[in-house]
């Protein structure tokens, strides 16, 4: 499918450890003829780890898709009611950014860009990495699974023997779900 003209909101949340997964796959998009807008929640945008230093991250996002970072939530706010967005990912989705969409906690750049874009009944697409993916936040997955217009990234456990309750998605599977989503269909199996 080609992503020719379509406007899509890109969310980076705090499992650092799959940026290097994910950015690759924002160029896919890019190149397919995409509308990429980035957007980070607050821990994703300011935070160093061993995974990279925030500003490589940033300027890397930033070159690929030719668009600022939107990092606060006030430029968040903005994006259902300008109808900045076809369709939105948050990859990697946290277990902290499940929960608090789950509950309709709007306190971060992430959250606010998922309620501003769901207000225009559009697909929100989820791509959950969170190491309590099997225990606190199952519930929250269920809750969301059970949405109108959420759809997810198939997943599996990241690993059973050193992290039995993690959970990641598997990143060839961005765009398929991507494709799906956009038609108001779920991908599936969504557990591989």
């Amino acid at each position: 499918m080609s992503f020719e003209g379509v406007k899509i909101g890109f969310v980076f949340t705090g499992s650092f450890c799959t940026f290097s997964k994910v950015i690759p796959k924002m160029k896919l998009l890019v190149k397919s003829g995409a509308k990429v807008i980035p957007i980070m929640s607050f821990n994703s945008y300011n935070l160093d780890t061993k995974f990279g230093k925030a500003k490589d991250f940033i300027e890397k996002i930033e070159n690929i898709t030719g668009n600022s970072i939107i990092h606060s939530i006030t430029d968040a706010e903005p994006i259902g009611p300008k109808n900045m967005t076809d369709i939105m990912i948050i990859a990697p989705c946290s277990g902290n950014t499940m929960a608090k969409l789950s509950y309709d906690i709007i306190d971060t750049p992430a959250t606010m860009a998922a309620k501003s874009h769901l207000r225009n009944n559009r697909p929100l697409v989820i791509a959950p990495s969170t190491n309590n993916g099997l225990s606190g936040n199952a519930e929250n997955i269920g809750r969301l699974l059970n949405r109108k217009n959420y759809y997810f990234v198939p997943f599996r456990q990241d690993n059973p023997i050193t992290k039995p309750r993690s959970i990641v998605f598997d990143e060839e599977y961005i765009i398929k779900t991507l494709e799906h989503a956009i038609n108001n269909e779920q991908i599936s199996p969504i557990l591989i």
